[in-house]
């Protein structure tokens, strides 16, 4: 039976003892993982990786090694078709069958919004291949979208009148809502359906089916003493009945 328990391939370097951001940086990161089991459920030929390494050459792992500051850490990313089952502490390319990103968010702080918008557009396009690529920073309110071209460089994704951004890859809808996760009323990035259907985390998808059993319930309710009236109406004992 194979072991279950994640172990770094080699001897890869799997934590840059950097801290994320913000609290905010940490719940978004969790949000973004709720929704795409949530949406992909019960699916699992699919990755989703939270800031977690991503190896793409021995020259770059070398580096890591050296405390050289090397490492690329994506906030949030997804790969289709692969095995979700497959336990990792960091994607490694070569261990991947060439496999890359298909999407990759990533959630930029003063200290990070440059290389997000300048080192990654480079990095994500021309290395790793990576189809789409969302920014979101949340000190500007700014949510910008990128698709890969077949020149192997990032176009815009040009926003709706709603300034959400068509995800074809997730096919889900990329915007902002302002709403309570967590316990934290913030502005978060979610995810909608092609319908315009806010995509539910499982909290909010526990209590909309606890809410539609309750209206279930009373409704039911609701006919059962509207028909014992009907027969006290009519000269019967709806207990006896």
């Amino acid at each position: 039976m194979p072991c279950l328990v994640p172990t770094p391939p080699t001897d890869l370097v799997v934590e840059d003892d950097e801290p994320l951001e913000s609290d905010w940086h940490i719940q978004q990161i969790h949000l973004f993982t709720d929704l795409i089991h949530q949406l992909w459920n019960p699916k699992t030929d699919f990755f989703a990786g939270a800031n977690m390494f991503v190896y793409y050459s021995q020259t770059q792992a070398d580096a890591i090694k050296q405390k050289r500051t090397a490492y690329k850490g994506p906030d949030f990313f997804v790969v289709k078709e692969v095995d979700g089952t497959k336990p990792r502490e960091c994607w490694v390319a070569w261990d991947e069958e060439g496999r890359y990103p298909d999407v990759i968010f990533e959630l930029s702080s003063p200290s990070t919004v440059k290389k997000d918008k300048e080192e990654n557009l480079v990095l994500y396009s021309r290395t790793f291949g990576t189809l789409e690529y969302f920014i979101y920073d949340p000190y500007r309110g700014e949510l910008l979208g990128y698709r890969l071209t077949a020149r192997k460089d990032y176009e815009p994704i040009v926003p709706d009148e709603r300034g959400w951004l068509w995800s074809e890859q997730l096919e889900v809808w990329v915007g902002l809502w302002e709403g309570v996760y967590r316990n934290r009323r913030r502005v978060w990035v979610r995810w909608w359906t092609v319908d315009g259907e806010l995509v539910p985390t499982p909290f909010e998808a526990e209590r909309a089916r606890a809410e539609a059993e309750r209206q279930r319930a009373e409704a039911e309710q609701a006919r059962a003493e509207k028909l014992a009236q009907r027969l006290r109406e009519l000269g019967f004992d709806p207990d006896t009945v």
